[in-house]
């Protein structure tokens, strides 16, 4: 991998290259060649992404309330949005796949763009700290405006609906999980205070299918509003 031609793309020189090479390394390639993979940065970088975008929205949009400044955040950290990052810097092509993963085109695949972007802001913070972290988020989105419809809005509209409704929040639940150990999918289920299900969705993580079975439920609730 030319660490050079990627981290000019970047907008960062690593001092420990091997945070890089490590955020480019897909779980399909770290299985095949028993090394580490780039999940734990993921699960890093979507926390470092979420601090760095709230602050920046909690700053500019000061008449903005909590559920309008969650929806907009939600717009800018949902995968379409990483992903159209990711492209932006063109890290598809320095992505470390296996060949099967290769041959069903996993360097466009938004889930796995999304979260290499996602990799690279973790592994960015680690190697110089949450400032120049945030430098690159503040690049790739932007004027922190999004034309992408949020996925993940459908939580907060779905709480949102049965709070007007005078109920609880509702709660989530992992009920699957199947695939190979490089491509895990998750089930999710959304029920209400009293126990009912609302709605099942499933994901390549427990976030995202979280996030369809809210979509699933607003649409089958959307009748009665």
């Amino acid at each position: 991998m030319n660490h050079a031609t990627l981290e000019q793309a970047i907008g960062h020189t690593f001092a420990d290259g091997a945070l890089l090479d490590l955020a480019m390394t897909h779980p399909s390639y770290a299985l095949a060649h028993k090394c580490r993979d780039n999940q734990r940065l993921e699960f890093l970088g979507d926390a470092v992404l979420e601090i760095c975008v709230s602050r920046v929205l909690y700053e500019r949009f000061p008449k903005l309330r909590e559920g309008q400044l969650t929806r907009r955040r939600a717009a800018l950290v949902c995968e379409a949005n990483l992903a159209r990052a990711a492209r932006q810097l063109g890290l598809g092509a320095f992505l470390k796949l296996d060949r099967g993963e290769e041959l069903v085109g996993g360097r466009e695949n938004p889930s796995i763009l999304a979260d290499t972007m996602e990799a690279v802001i973790a592994a960015v913070y680690l190697d110089a700290g949450m400032d120049k972290a945030a430098a690159l988020i503040d690049r790739v989105m932007g004027d922190y405006e999004s034309s992408v419809r949020a996925d993940r809005d459908a939580k907060s509209a779905l709480q949102e609906y049965l709070q007007a409704l005078g109920e609880e929040t509702p709660t989530y639940e992992i009920i699957g999980e199947d695939g190979p150990p490089h491509a895990r999918v998750f089930t999710a289920r959304v029920l209400r205070a009293d126990g009912t299900q609302l709605g099942v969705g499933r994901g390549a993580r427990k976030q995202r299918a979280e996030e369809a079975a809210a979509q699933m439920a607003m649409a089958s609730l959307k009748p009665e509003a």
